[in-house]
């Protein structure tokens, strides 16, 4: 089992920045991490991942260039850090974690609130 703990949320007006990190308990088994992101009233959407190996990255078009997901192997920990932010950035904000057996993630995050006020 992988236990993750997200931090760094808050509130932030239109156009500032935030860092979120996501403290992952163990990654010997993690092939990829992820942060997602969840509206009221919206479906769960994909915001970044990065290959825990090799530190290679993808993002959605609705964050590129403005997010950027980073990992710290020595301390376990993805990172995601949220610049230019637009009020339809507000969500909630999972980090997950998924196996190298598994094609869906294994593991999620509480989640950390992110309020972008306009």
């Amino acid at each position: 089992q992988v236990q993750l703990v997200e931090s760094g949320g808050g509130t932030v007006q239109a156009g500032g920045s935030l860092r979120l990190s996501c403290a992952a308990s163990r990654t010997s088994s993690i092939n990829r991490m992820a942060w997602f992101r969840q509206a009221p009233g919206k479906e769960r959407e994909w915001v970044a991942s990065v290959t825990w190996s090799t530190g290679s990255t993808n993002y959605p078009d609705s964050v590129k260039g403005r997010f950027t997901i980073s990992r710290d192997n020595a301390k376990n920990t993805v990172y995601l850090q949220m610049n230019s932010l637009k009020p339809e950035d507000t969500a909630v904000y999972y980090c997950a974690a998924r196996k190298f057996s598994s094609v869906n993630y294994d593991y999620w995050g509480q989640g950390t609130q992110v309020t972008v006020s306009s």
